[in-house]
């Protein structure tokens, strides 16, 4: 009975020396890591700030302040492993034969964060624009190290991975100061051409924000099945855009009575033969 209370008593001896020592290192992990968060949350803030400050692009800016925000976070977890004694050297090994197996089985994420880089290179467009791209549309939020967010017209938020956003066909509708607005107005077969004419192109002398240079073109673009359609062109200011659109169409449907004008519909003639 002495042998076994003494075998039990070093027993409890060893355990109890075991969890003093790696559950005070499990504590000070612990420790470490919630302060090493919340530094990092402090940091990467700071930097965002200093980026501003120093006129920083501000898609370079948002792309780095992730970058940073990953990197330092790898660094702590590798720190606090290290604090509960794991051995580093072949931990650091496993961890580049995981990273290389995790690597080939996301190509596609690899893919995404290159394309980020590309993007943040060559800038085909920046934080602000309105750009149509993947079949989306809007004006972009940020750029991250792997999406890119749009927020649409109507209020959505679209993330699209980096990769095909810089291998695909883009359009930026915000690179250029000014836009072509284009038209097309039909008149009924019988109405008087050259009054249609005359109006389009008092209601555009009658707009200040259209622009005189380039001049406007007023034509005849099409004799369709059942309308003239007329063809209207002019170059106004980039933000004037969509204004000037819905203004001229407006005004256009207001003015056909005033001037003796009517507006088409499709019909269809039917010939009876008796027999």
């Amino acid at each position: 009975m002495e042998n076994i209370s003494t075998h039990i008593s070093e027993i409890i001896k060893m355990l109890s020396g075991y969890v003093t020592e790696y559950g005070l290192r499990l504590l000070g992990a612990i420790f470490v890591l919630i302060i090493g968060l919340w530094i990092i949350k402090i940091l990467v803030k700071s930097s965002r700030r200093l980026m501003i400050k120093g006129d920083i692009d501000a898609s370079l800016a948002s792309f780095l302040k992730s970058m940073i925000d990953i990197v330092l976070k790898v660094l702590l977890i590798i720190s606090v492993m290290g604090m509960m004694g794991i051995q580093m050297t072949s931990f650091i090994a496993l961890l580049g034969a995981a990273g290389l197996a995790v690597g080939m089985a996301l190509s596609g994420t690899l893919q995404n964060f290159a394309g980020g880089v590309m993007i943040l290179i060559f800038k085909p467009f920046k934080v602000g624009d309105f750009i149509n791209a993947q079949g989306y549309s809007g004006v972009v939020k940020e750029i991250r190290i792997f999406v890119t967010v749009l927020t649409t017209p109507d209020n959505k938020t679209i993330f699209i991975p980096n990769g095909p956003l810089s291998n695909g066909s883009l359009t930026n509708f915000s690179t250029q100061p000014r836009r072509r607005v284009d038209w097309s107005f039909g008149v009924s077969y019988g109405d008087d051409y050259d009054t249609a004419k005359k109006m389009l192109l008092d209601m555009i002398k009658e707009d200040k924000r259209i622009l005189t240079d380039p001049e406007p073109f007023v034509g005849l673009g099409e004799l369709a099945d059942s309308s003239v359609n007329i063809t209207v062109r002019a170059w106004v200011n980039a933000a004037d855009y969509w204004d000037v659109f819905f203004d001229m169409n407006e005004k256009y449907y207001k003015n056909v009575d005033k001037f003796n004008l009517s507006m088409p519909f499709p019909q269809m003639d039917v010939h009876l033969d008796k027999d």
